[in-house]
């Protein structure tokens, strides 16, 4: 074969070769270092720093004092306390009054942190950790939803302990690394994020969703610079919101999508500043991804700080709906 026509095949094939490749880079046109020619996300978009305010916020009956997870569910936005009370409380979406409650029988609350659900069950965790960060009873409950409904809930439970936690040995309060507020509930896994009083880190847990023991086993860490608090999913659009609050009580929310799977910290990370000053944020939860109630606990230090327990609504369309709508368009 003549010489020159196998270098125009050889270029050719180059050609077809560059053609095929990925381009690695930041694929959200939101982000400072957006790259238009980029097609496939590395997660390494960058933002500008934002703050906003809710649309609205309410007080909460007292009975709701220690407030804690928030899920939205059957028209109601559910909760609970995260300390010897062991009720579910039905609240409404805009008053955030109490409309039903709901009793669990034979079940303690030593530190209930987060409420999560699937289609079938509701999940709370019982697996605060901050006073002595040494629990040997850290576990999920898992509720059935219809029986919950007919007020004879039926609840198994799943138990855990943290693969790379080798001694449980008494620490001082809030020092600990092995805390938790917040979780998820996928099709077939709990993902864990912890509260690291320590390294003010999170880091990312799996376990099985099915009653039994188990092991966590550890995923990944990320830098969240501060305490999280609570976490909401939406899967079918690849986006986890968390909450949490910094050191000084100024809370945030991490705005975590377009991820490969459910490695969560894979894909785009934005931090957005809540401008609630001195507010505990504990729970958050969503049902459109563009909508979210938070939900914070009673905090004071009188005479200088009182937050009641509030409930409040934030839109976050304006870091999302973008994303949310090349979802659809690809279905």
């Amino acid at each position: 074969m003549n010489k020159s026509v196998i270098y125009l095949l050889f270029l050719l094939g180059c050609f077809s070769l560059q053609s095929q490749a990925q381009v690695l880079g930041c694929t959200d046109a939101l982000a400072m270092n957006y790259n238009p020619l980029a097609t496939f996300n590395d997660g390494s978009c960058v933002y500008e720093s934002k703050s906003i305010r809710p649309e609205f916020s309410v007080v909460l009956d007292n009975q709701l004092h220690e407030t804690s997870g928030l899920v939205k569910w059957n028209h109601f936005l559910w909760t609970h306390n995260d300390d010897t009370d062991t009720n579910l409380y039905a609240i409404d979406t805009i008053s955030g009054a109490i409309l039903k409650t709901f009793h669990l029988n034979k079940v303690l609350n030593k530190d209930w942190e987060e409420i999560a659900q699937d289609s079938a069950y509701l999940y709370v965790g019982d697996f605060g950790n901050n006073y002595k960060g040494n629990r040997k009873d850290l576990h999920v409950l898992r509720i059935e939803k219809n029986s919950l409904l007919l007020n004879q809930p039926k609840i198994d439970t799943i138990a855990f302990n943290y693969s790379n936690q080798m001694e449980v040995e008494p620490k001082n309060s809030n020092s600990t690394d092995f805390d938790c507020e917040a979780f998820v509930v996928t099709k077939d896994s709990i993902y864990l994020f912890t509260k690291q009083w320590e390294s003010k880190m999170t880091s990312v847990y799996s376990l099985p969703k099915t009653p039994g023991n188990y092991v966590a086993n550890y995923k990944t860490t990320f830098d969240v610079k501060g305490l999280i608090t609570g976490a909401t999913f939406v899967e079918d659009k690849k986006l986890v919101v968390l909450c949490g609050y910094n050191m000084k009580l100024h809370p945030f929310v991490w705005l975590l999508y377009d991820f490969k799977t459910n490695d969560f910290f894979s894909g785009n990370k934005r931090k957005i500043k809540l401008r609630l000053p001195f507010h505990q944020i504990e729970g958050i939860a969503t049902s459109d991804g563009l909508h979210y109630y938070l939900s914070n606990e009673n905090f004071s230090r009188k005479p200088i700080v009182s937050s009641p327990q509030k409930l409040h609504l934030f839109h976050l369309g304006n870091f999302l709906k973008p994303y949310l709508a090349g979802q659809k368009a690809q279905k």
